[in-house]
């Protein structure tokens, strides 16, 4: 029976309790009598409740019995008519979530020498198919999958079947659904269907890299795989692909270095990729026509295939994205996959939602799907399937590819307990893993206790968190596009800039910071979300502008906690004035290599604010504790801003540190105390540098407008 043909619907909505709707234009929508029958048995429904809705009227009833999950039922009513008995709310209950709770780590396709092994949780189906096609252009066969424990169905079939396509065919209230396995590792191009393929010959030698030994040492640099190389100058063979951003001694026109060699030479630790995974918006045949960021997430564990030297053949991706991977250890750097597990591009048509319907995102209390995330759907990652796909996800790519870190787009929609599990479990792989995320709060059907957000950080130990307090400080906020930041020269938020400063824990008369611990805090005041900190400037019309975007890169860096880098914002990246680019030309999102040289004296003052980060462990304390131990602020009138590190020789080759701030357009001067002499310069408003270029002569320094002055001794 498919859905056109329904006189009217009949739902389980708990584990004994039915729901009917009849439609007035059916008997007036009356019936004295319901039956549920699996054609042998016919048992009478006891009738609860009646409510009339717009068009029918609704029978709540309970069963004497329990519906069997994944056999098909038919309801009678006194007239004779029938209808199928489909899954509804059950599959969103508590009791449906332990039973069919499946704890293996077999789901997907399994390749062994003499057999495959096809394994997919499908609980509610009352028939699954396996389809398989040789390669693309062959006739498609299909094998009947056997029922097992947990709802998971499962086949062997006794041949390699290495490179064969496969889909599942799954029945489910009466009608036939066709999805990819949301296991599948490999797909065909455009994703169509999964594909079998034999990891062992897409290994890669990965290079060992040293323990991380605190990931407040982290400096993070996000950018997107196609955006890195694609610009005519970049010097790249392979632009806009995995072996683009893997190249090293690429140059520009100019003989300056770009892509990987240049992310290195920059100096930071860790290069965050927007999303790699497989995702819609790009048409894998025809890459150049199109453009996406890569949050519209289709396939979760295979590599998408617009960056892709060839994505007709499932294993060139895997290959070549294991090989931008080792490219990159082989520099001394870490990846961070940025991950999107909140959502999936289109709900509907998603392989969650054509095998397991209802269960995989979350509804509101009027039964409709939730939007928390502004795109349609919201992943229920608290139920115990979700979760578990999840953390087999990042398990496979940290396992298989050697990941180094996962950054979690909208991570307040997930909830805090899979966010602990997969901290947990990554720690036990490879403790060195970092994981940060964007824990804003968002309007999902889960308690706000339950989510992985900022103002649940207590919860979310050793999580990295994207701190909106410190961007809209320094910069001004990032959804009022005149709104003027401390470095801005907003002097009104001047103690605010000196709680961010030092990692937002709670400093001075402040004992409550915004997290508990300096490895929480993420800061940053530009990424690839809205507009670039140079295109806030300009529509400002603000003056200094150089200055200011200096000043405030640097305050990023040396604040306590993880700096952010958006890749680019070194050399006053620009989008034209586009905030949200996700789907915009190459043009406006490329890195403008031709502009880095030509503002190669930012870069290397950038450069040597990084070297000064990281010549010092003073920049970058591992707890609250030191934190509030070491830095100290000085009482200078606002807005300037002056703090010492004190008592840090244990941690640097200086003993003390001195960091003074000027976001105005006048110069300011320091007066030191008189005992006070012997500081060096390390950085000022024109050079940065970890190695002291200038001894400071008197008893006062000056400080230029919109710059800052970094001294030790």
């Amino acid at each position: 029976m498919i859905a056109n043909d329904r006189v009217f619907n009949a739902y389980l909505d708990e584990v004994q309790m039915i729901t009917v709707l009849l439609p007035y234009s059916y008997h007036g929508g009356n019936s004295s009598a319901f039956y549920l029958t699996d054609g042998n048995e016919k048992i009478q429904l006891r009738v609860n409740e009646t409510f009339h809705l717009t068009d029918s009227l609704k029978y709540v009833c309970s069963s004497p019995m329990k519906p069997e999950i994944g056999k098909e039922y038919n309801i009678i009513d006194e007239h004779g008519g029938k209808t199928d008995l489909q899954i509804g709310a059950v599959i969103r209950t508590n009791e449906f979530d332990e039973t069919f709770y499946y704890t293996g780590n077999d789901l997907g396709a399994k390749l062994q020498s003499s057999h495959t092994v096809f394994k997919v949780w499908a609980p509610t189906a009352s028939q699954v198919q396996l389809k398989l096609a040789q390669d693309d252009n062959s006739t498609p066969i299909f094998k009947r999958m056997s029922r097992g424990e947990k709802g998971v169905w499962s086949i062997i079939v006794e041949e390699g079947l290495e490179c064969y396509r496969y889909s599942y065919h799954v029945r489910i209230n009466g009608e036939w659904r066709e999805a990819v396995d949301p296991y599948a590792n490999a797909v065909t191009i455009n994703g169509r269907m999964g594909v079998v393929v034999d990891l062992e010959k897409t290994r890669v030698e990965q290079p060992d890299l040293p323990k991380l030994e605190d990931p407040c040492d982290v400096i993070i640099y996000e950018t997107h795989i196609r955006d890195l190389t694609i610009h005519p100058a970049s010097g790249v063979h392979h632009k806009g692909k995995f072996l683009g951003a893997a190249e090293v001694g690429t140059k520009s026109p100019s003989g300056t270095s770009t892509g990987l060699s240049y992310i290195k030479d920059l100096g930071v630790t860790h290069i965050e990729f927007l999303p790699f995974n497989d995702f819609a918006g790009v048409d894998e045949r025809n890459p150049d026509k199109d453009y996406n960021w890569g949050y519209n997430p289709i396939h979760f564990n295979a590599p998408d295939g617009s960056y892709s030297t060839n994505p007709e053949e499932p294993y060139t991706r895997i290959a070549e994205l294991k090989r931008l991977i080792a490219a990159v250890h082989a520099e001394g750097l870490r990846v961070v996959m940025d991950v999107v597990y909140n959502h999936v591009y289109i709900r509907e048509s998603s392989s969650f939602e054509q095998i397991v319907p209802g269960y995989f995102f979350r509804h509101g209390d009027d039964g409709l799907p939730s939007n928390g995330t502004g795109v349609g759907n919201d992943f229920a990652s608290e139920r115990l399937m979700g979760r578990k796909f999840i953390l087999d996800s990042v398990r496979y790519w940290l396992e298989e590819y050697g990941l180094d870190g996962f950054r979690f787009d909208l991570m307040g929609i997930l909830d805090i307990d899979t966010m602990q599990a997969i901290r947990k479990m990554v720690d036990d792989i490879n403790p060195s893993t970092i994981i940060i995320g964007e824990g804003w709060d968002l309007n999902t059907p889960i308690k706000d206790s339950q989510k992985a957000t900022i103002g649940n950080q207590a919860s979310l130990p050793n999580i990295g968190q994207f701190n909106d307090w410190f961007r809209d400080t320094i910069k001004g906020s990032t959804f009022n596009l005149y709104d003027r930041g401390y470095a801005l020269g907003n002097e009104r938020l001047t103690e605010a800039a000196k709680q961010v400063i030092a990692g937002s824990v709670g400093i001075g008369k402040r004992k409550n910071g915004l997290f508990l611990e300096p490895v929480q805090t993420v800061n940053y005041v530009e990424c690839h979300d809205n507009h670039t900190l140079w295109d806030k400037l300009e529509a400002c019309q603000q003056d200094h502008m150089k200055r200011r975007h200096r000043l405030a890169t640097s305050l990023v860096i040396l604040a306590q906690g993880i700096p952010f880098i958006h890749s680019g914002q070194e050399f006053f990246r620009t989008k034209q004035g586009i905030g949200n680019s996700y789907q915009s030309s190459d043009d406006i999102n490329r890195i403008d290599w031709e502009r880095r040289d030509a503002e190669l004296e930012n870069v290397q003052y950038i450069k040597g604010i990084i070297k000064i980060r990281r010549s010092h462990k003073a920049f970058r304390l591992p707890s609250t504790k030191l934190i509030r131990e070491h830095i100290h602020f000085l009482p200078i009138p606002t807005p300037i801003i002056g703090y010492t590190l004190s008592e840090v020789g244990r941690f640097g080759k200086w003993n003390s540190i001195l960091v003074l701030i000027n976001p105005s357009t006048k110069r300011e001067n320091y007066q030191f105390p008189q005992e006070e002499n012997g500081w060096k310069i390390l950085a000022d408003h024109e050079y940065a540098s970890d190695l002291p270029f200038r001894e400071i002569e008197g008893e006062t320094i000056d400080i230029e407008p919109c710059a800052l002055v970094v001294a030790v001794r």
